[in-house]
């Protein structure tokens, strides 16, 4: 229970004040979110083209910047989940973000015997269905300036704005901004997060 708790405890004061990107994204309000590399009509991450086509897995497996994520998400046997017919919308943090995490938590996930408090941190990014960049613009305004997330671990994120930028922010408290939106997959969404989002341990 001690190493659970020193999980939350590690990670609660990462990334506190994501800095708002400047290049990455275009207003989230009016619900076209684009990606400023993105020239050829489907998105770029991590230097490779995201196909709507291919499932979350596949395309994460693409990206140069996703490679933390995938073996996690392999770790914690959730390969088969996330292949699925969905719709699912992933909160996907970048391999910076996992250095965010200390090493000794990040390492400690990634033992066998730490699978199910691996695959929890991971289905914390998860939500059910499809939710685009302009549904959580709008379900902010609609919730007068925040909207809660249920997520597939069963706990709630919270979604507020930050000028253009989307912030999330954990059951634990820290926070994670968007900083890719849009990622069109054939089994959902996925969004470009800055950190990793803890959930309650």
């Amino acid at each position: 229970m001690s190493a659970v708790a020193a999980v939350g405890l590690g990670l609660a004061g990462c990334n506190s004040s994501p800095e708002t990107p400047a290049t990455e994204t275009t207003t989230v309000a009016e619900g076209e979110t684009v990606a400023a590399d993105d020239v050829g009509g489907n998105p770029m991450v991590g230097g490779a083209e995201m196909l709507p086509t291919k499932n979350i897995v596949e395309n994460a497996s693409a990206s140069g910047e996703h490679k933390t994520l995938v073996t996690a998400v392999k770790q914690a046997g959730l390969v088969e989940t996330l292949s699925g017919p969905g719709p699912f919308t992933v909160f996907a943090p970048t391999d910076a973000a996992f250095v965010q995490v200390p090493p000794v938590t990040r390492d400690g996930w990634m033992r066998p015997a730490q699978k199910e408090v691996l695959a929890g941190v991971l289905k914390y990014h998860v939500v059910p269905g499809k939710v685009t960049a302009a549904d959580l613009a709008a379900r902010i305004t609609e919730g007068g300036g925040k909207a809660v997330l249920k997520t597939v671990e069963g706990q709630d994120l919270t979604a507020t704005k930050s000028g253009d930028a989307i912030i999330l922010t954990s059951a634990s408290g820290n926070k994670a901004a968007v900083t890719q939106a849009d990622v069109n997959q054939s089994n959902g969404v996925i969004h470009v997060v800055d950190a990793v989002l803890v959930p309650k341990m």
